[in-house]
């Protein structure tokens, strides 16, 4: 792949892929479930997602390669926990296009009801494949384009919301988001589980390793940087709109919740603002769809590569240099947008992304505390806080999120775990044979690459 990106390009992808605007993708399903309370919720997730991003951070500087979770917990612990862990990865990452271009078609279906949901959401779908297929510098410029025009949306709409809640009753006090509703802590929980989608953006950025300039320095600082700036402005964001319009959200219909964006911005009583609104939106839900494919094909390229996933998988395009098989598979199977309810959808992204995000933070303890073959001195001080206290930490907390799914969650989850244990089985020939990883046994990930038949090749350059 080619090494194109830079520390601003990157962390540009992270917040992209996160997108700053999307507050409003699950805006009325977390605000349902916490009682309004969403700016609570948000500050428990950006808490965990902090502990976690420093154990991305900790884990790319040792495996520089594109993968994410499932190359590093495939070389902490193993070839089969590794697979199960990138398998069930794809949960959030194959959703996250998905997701992006259902509300594409639902927002663009408030303001052209004449069209279908379906028709926007098809269009976007394959736009997105195409500039998926022409390469990682041309995502990099629109990603620029789209945070710029999110970052004028969200200047606006602090602006009305807050003059709307200083010539209002201001029936809501200014830091009463912040505190628990009726549902208690367990509620916020729940809550901050759901927006665990919100912050994939950091964890995407470790999969583009192999197309970073200095991937040991800049990815961690990108995957950091996203993470800050994301929940910053998902704090701020959802608190002024707290403030601002605070409805008994059990009351409203479906519709409501799904558009929930439209719903806030037409309390305003501005027309061309929610106009600008959805404008924005479609924008930003087409970038965070973009970076989402990007990222997902980049993870079949890397199981495909090691010999877990059909080998077709692993192909470049010849011309850009880009995962363009994995790419149409990722459409493929986005295809499903059509029919798959919205909720369902929310609620899967977060299942798989917190059991990646755990898994990871265990694989820091796993490689830096307890390294295969033993450690050559003990650990000092600091490397037990940074190595041991704070991915503990992470690992705790994200547990706890995700054990506050829906239990419906829970089982389409663990039915996806089953037929993931049914792969390995496939490919070991019944557990029989070792289970295909990456060996970085000889050379340094950032220049060379052992594949699963032994095959040396470069990564610098622009084809793996």
């Amino acid at each position: 792949m080619r090494r194109a990106l830079g520390l601003t390009g990157l962390t540009f992808f992270g917040v992209t892929y996160m997108t700053v605007i999307t507050v409003f993708t699950t805006y009325g399903i977390v605000n349902q479930v916490t009682d309004g309370k969403l700016p609570a919720a948000y500050i428990v997730a950006v808490v965990t997602m902090l502990f976690t991003a420093a154990s991305y951070a900790a884990m790319v500087r040792r495996y520089p390669v594109a993968g994410s979770a499932y190359t590093y917990a495939q070389q902490s612990f193993g070839g089969g926990p590794g697979f199960l862990t990138g398998w069930v990865m794809l949960l959030d990452y194959l959703f996250i296009p998905m997701i992006n271009f259902m509300l594409i078609g639902i927002y663009l279906n408030t303001q052209f009801p004449a069209i279908p949901v379906w028709a926007f959401t098809l269009v976007a779908l394959l736009l997105v494949l195409l500039f998926n297929v022409l390469g990682i510098t041309l995502v990099s410029k629109l990603n620029m384009a789209i945070i710029a025009l999110s970052v004028v949306l969200v200047v606006v709409f602090m602006a009305l919301a807050f003059k709307q809640y200083l010539g209002g009753d201001q029936a809501v006090g200014i830091i009463e988001p912040f505190t628990f509703g009726e549902g208690g802590i367990g509620a916020v929980a729940s809550g901050a589980a759901i927006l665990a989608l919100s912050f994939l953006g950091f964890d995407a950025v470790s999969t583009l390793s192999e197309e970073a300039k200095n991937p040991r320095r800049d990815i961690p600082r990108a995957i950091m940087l996203s993470t800050l700036v994301g929940g910053f402005f998902f704090i701020l964001v959802a608190w002024a709109g707290a403030l601002a319009f605070n409805p008994d959200w059990s009351s409203l219909t479906d519709a409501q919740i799904e558009a929930a964006g439209t719903t806030v911005m037409d309390s305003f009583g501005a027309g061309w603002f929610t106009s600008f609104f959805v404008a924005v939106y479609v924008a930003g839900a087409f970038g965070s769809g973009m970076t989402g494919q990007v990222s997902v094909s980049r993870i079949l390229y890397a199981m495909g590569r090691d010999g877990m996933l059909p080998k077709p998988l692993s192909r470049l395009h010849k011309r850009f240099g880009t995962p363009s098989i994995a790419g149409v598979v990722v459409s493929v199977f986005a295809l499903s947008a059509l029919f798959v309810p919205f909720d369902t959808v929310a609620f899967m992204i977060s299942f798989g992304a917190l059991a990646a995000f755990a898994m990871v933070n265990l694989s820091v303890i796993r490689t830096y505390l307890f390294p295969k073959g033993g450690r050559t001195r003990p650990a000092a001080f600091w490397e037990l806080v940074r190595y041991g206290l704070f991915p503990l930490i992470g690992f705790g907390l994200t547990i706890w999120l995700w054990t506050s799914l829906e239990p419906v969650t829970w089982l389409v989850g663990l039915v996806w775990i089953a037929v993931g244990i049914g792969v390995i089985a496939l490919v070991t020939k019944g557990f029989r044979k070792p289970v295909p990883k990456m060996d970085f046994s000889e050379g340094d990930p950032t220049t060379t690459q052992i594949d699963a038949l032994g095959d040396e090749y470069p990564l610098e350059g622009d084809r793996g």
